[in-house]
């Protein structure tokens, strides 16, 4: 098994700051609303919720962005181990303007399902699809889209 990485994608430090404080400053201020101006009982719950699940989201963000998408000869995979998907399991790749695809991303479709992951602002995967982009310079997604595409259109002649 080769396991030499051909290409690597990593998270963007600008994009991955303006993200983790978007997130981050909408959960503080959303939160800060309901203890300066109470709004009615029911809307604070409402409020501390969408608060706390934007500092989570924040934070999940943070973590994710920190890994790398790597390119092997067997497929993608992230710097953690977890594989995104088996280059013999890809079935197409979408790189379109309506293709429902991370910004300055790609779609891949697979053959098989696998379990979902979510990496905010890197790659996610549901069932047959894997997104990845986000956060990620679109030079470095391009070429690894070239080289899946490639792939995919040597393979199946």
């Amino acid at each position: 098994m080769d396991d030499t990485v051909i290409a690597t994608i990593t998270a963007s430090a600008g994009r991955r700051l303006l993200g983790i404080l978007s997130m981050g400053t909408l959960g503080v201020l959303v939160i800060t609303i309901c203890f300066l101006a109470p709004p009615a009982p029911g809307l604070i719950v409402f409020l501390l919720a969408v608060g706390a699940a934007s500092l989570w989201a924040a934070e999940n963000m943070r973590r994710a962005t920190t890994l790398t998408i790597e390119l092997t000869e067997e497929g993608l995979r992230d710097s953690s181990g977890e594989v995104l998907a088996r280059l013999d399991d890809i079935a197409g790749i979408d790189r379109g303007v309506f293709a429902f695809k991370p910004s300055n991303g790609f779609l891949l479709s697979t053959k098989t399902p696998a379990t979902r992951v979510w990496r905010p602002g890197l790659w996610w995967r549901f069932g047959k699809r894997v997104g990845v982009g986000g956060m990620t310079p679109a030079g470095e997604t391009k070429f690894i889209a070239d080289y899946i595409a490639t792939h995919v259109a040597q393979r199946d002649g």
